[in-house]
């Protein structure tokens, strides 16, 4: 970690100073599993406390495990009460369904490189690249990611760097995020981390 910090200080004054401001890098992990997908698709869009409480349900409905077969046995309606959308359940039954079929194996996640992940993640229903980013970040601790789709990375980058961006939020697009990153490779993701941070919030998984 402290090579990624004295990288990202050395090339990027402006998340020198948001580095100096956070302090310590303290990136939460998870194991990169089938219970971390599903906590991840439960997570999206939703701020935390709302998301922890649905996920904790939804554990509980699934007989205090979550697994590709416990999943299966939960009812749409145990889900439902649970506090998931339908939209939600029908991911994460298409997840279980992947997973108890073998056409996504997370047990080969961890040797496969990132855009391999991506493409193994978005196969199912729900899955797009920003919930693969996070898995990348969150579960397999990939360092150089970046989530050129995220909001909360969008809006510091707006906030930090005091540009204003010609699209229709205001926010820098991924082809202008790309082009600011260049310096921080190979370290992305602390580089992320330290965004979300500046505006105290961090996605979870």
């Amino acid at each position: 970690m402290r090579r990624a910090l004295n990288h990202l200080k050395k090339s990027d004054p402006v998340l020198a100073a948001i580095i100096a401001r956070v302090g310590p890098c303290k990136m939460t992990y998870r194991e990169p599993t089938f219970e971390a997908l599903v906590r991840a698709v439960t997570f999206q869009q939703l701020n935390g406390n709302a998301a922890r409480t649905i996920y904790n349900r939804l554990v509980e409905a699934a007989g205090g495990e979550i697994s590709p077969e416990s999943i299966r046995n939960t009812t749409v309606g145990e889900m439902r009460r649970a506090g998931l959308s339908k939209q939600k359940i029908a991911y994460i039954r298409d997840l279980a369904e992947h997973a108890a079929s073998g056409s996504l194996d997370f047990t080969v996640l961890p040797g496969l490189s990132d855009d391999e992940v991506i493409s193994a993640l978005t196969q199912v229903k729900g899955i797009g690249e920003w919930t693969a980013h996070m898995f990348l970040m969150f579960a397999l601790r990939r360092p150089n990611v970046l989530p050129t789709g995220d909001f909360g990375v969008r809006s510091a980058i707006r906030k930090a760097y005091k540009k204003r961006y010609k699209t229709k939020d205001g926010l820098p697009s991924p082809a202008h995020i790309q082009k600011l990153a260049k310096a921080w490779h190979p370290y992305c993701s602390v580089a992320s981390w330290y965004l979300w941070r500046s505006l105290e919030s961090t996605p979870e998984i």
